[in-house]
């Protein structure tokens, strides 16, 4: 998820596509004028306390430890906003998108004024937020059914799946190069999401038994790995545009296409109805915050530190995940889940640790 939004989520930081490291254009400006007229710069960092933010050359992070302190942050409000679709009662993953676009929306239009950025992007990269805007919005859609049919952690460990796909279209669309590293961290990812279907002819009915009925349950996985596919071409289209487009304005298009996107599937499949608990409708405005939330940090973590560590990072998500599924829904996942998640996360940790020794060379 994802996964989450993990399309936010959608929004998970690829090994397969490392970022650069550069600070954002105009970081060190300030902090370097300060330090040029003998007085300490505005933004001392409290999470390294040494030196002000941004003061470093131009290719180092803000400050150490900070992106990866974002990453965890963001991680934690993802799973945070799952664990809310999850106790969601009688409404639609399609609606709980729709509801989630027009929060996040409220909050996007107003950092756009602020920020002077326009509403519309570069000339050049209007197609590629379009594209971002429609294949990300889908991406949260199919991780909220996910979290829907099928248990929390098993939803979140198959998005993980998405660096394998991020990995293959880097290589199609990007002409970036896919080694034998790679299909190897590709057999690992597979494994472990047949671990987590577990289809009978393979493991017998017995073995692929789950609370939920199992037809449910293998709708939720496939609509986890449709989730990873989208969210994998996003992070593409998303490398594609660079530093170039403000994350405020990708965050634009995602919610508004997603509005329009939403709605449309809702009026197609007459699923439209106001929930009817209070706690349901706080439920709704928490998963807009905090699926907003996320998404500001992951884009401020790719943008300030490696895409290696922050990969590696990321897999709290899966931590949080099984959590939050044994504390609130006294789930204890099985252990065809937990090898798989195994599986699922070397995979991605292994092709994030050699991307990152790649990039430092």
């Amino acid at each position: 998820m994802r996964p989450v939004d993990s399309a936010g989520a959608a929004e998970v930081p690829e090994p397969g596509l490392p970022l650069t490291d550069d600070a954002p254009q105009g970081a060190s400006e300030e902090p370097a004028a300060a330090e040029a007229a003998g007085t300490p710069g505005p933004c001392r960092c409290w999470v390294c306390g040494n030196s002000p933010c941004g003061s470093e050359a131009k290719k180092k992070a803000r400050c150490p430890g900070l992106g990866l302190f974002y990453t965890l942050l963001s991680a934690f409000l993802f799973s945070v906003g799952s664990l809310f679709v999850k106790k969601v009662q009688d409404v639609h993953a399609v609606e709980i998108s729709a509801f989630r676009c027009v929060f996040q929306m409220l909050v996007v239009i107003p950092c756009l004024i602020y920020r002077k950025t326009g509403f519309i992007g570069p000339k050049g990269q209007r197609i590629f937020l379009l594209l971002r805007g429609v294949l990300g919005s889908t991406a949260m859609i199919l991780l909220y059914y996910a979290f829907q049919a099928t248990s929390l952690a098993d939803a979140t460990v198959i998005t993980f799946s998405s660096p394998v796909f991020t990995s293959i279209f880097a290589w199609i669309f990007l002409k970036e190069k896919y080694s034998p590293w790679d299909a190897l961290f590709t057999a690992f990812t597979i494994t472990g999401v047949i671990l987590i279907v577990r289809p009978p002819f393979l493991f017998g009915a017995s073995a692929a038994g789950t609370d939920e009925s199992y037809s449910v349950h293998l709708k939720g996985t496939f609509a986890a790995v449709a989730h990873a596919v989208f969210a994998a071409v996003t992070m593409v289209i998303i490398r594609k545009m660079g530093k170039s487009v403000d994350y405020f304005l990708s965050i634009w298009y995602y919610v508004v296409l997603g509005l329009l996107e939403s709605v449309i599937v809702l009026f197609i499949i007459g699923e439209w109805s106001l929930p009817y608990c209070g706690l349901d409708r706080l439920f709704l405005i928490l998963i807009g915050l905090f699926g907003l939330g996320g998404q500001v940090f992951l884009t401020k973590a790719l943008q300030i530190e490696k895409a290696g560590p922050v990969a590696i990072m990321r897999t709290m998500d899966v931590v949080f995940a099984f959590i939050f599924q044994i504390i609130f829904f006294n789930d204890m996942p099985t252990w065809w889940t937990v090898g798989g998640a195994l599986c699922v996360v070397a995979s991605s940790t292994g092709a994030a640790i050699r991307k990152w020794c790649q990039s430092s060379k």
